[in-house]
């Protein structure tokens, strides 16, 4: 069992400790569970909503805009659980120490990037460079 790690609430981390210590660790850990919680919660209101908005509407034009509306909220849920998952092996990388490491290179991803997106799962140049990749086979 694994000891509390103290967290001060201001506190952020800095490129001038240790990388991925305590701390920071902690830090992204609660960063990408409160995230994820923001996220069910949302997606229990779509729930709720859309269980609430099936009512006949007996307009045309103003069915499909709420058909519309529903399958873009649909949409927008989809793509949130799949953010979900990939902050469920974020969370994993944690527990096994790998977190903040690119998988491409084996190098630290910086502190602002993994800020930015806790789930970076590469370096800002190793993104890149798959990026250009992609683009160059998507192209052909």
């Amino acid at each position: 069992m694994k000891s509390e790690v103290f967290l001060p609430e201001d506190y952020q981390p800095v490129e001038d400790e240790p990388f991925m210590n305590e701390r920071q660790t902690e830090y992204f850990r609660r960063k990408l569970i409160t995230w994820k919680n923001e996220i069910l919660a949302g997606s229990r209101d779509t729930i709720e909503g859309l269980q609430d908005g099936t009512r006949a509407i007996p307009d045309v034009a103003d069915r499909a805009s709420e058909e519309t509306d529903r399958a873009l909220e649909l949409r927008t849920r989809d793509r949130q659980r799949k953010l979900v998952a990939k902050i469920d092996q974020a969370l994993r990388r944690i527990e096994d120490g790998e977190y903040g490491y690119c998988q491409v290179t084996g190098d630290p991803i910086s502190l602002k990037r993994l800020d930015a997106r806790p789930i970076a799962t590469m370096s800002l140049e190793a993104q890149e460079r798959h990026e250009r990749r992609e683009k160059v086979h998507r192209d052909d």
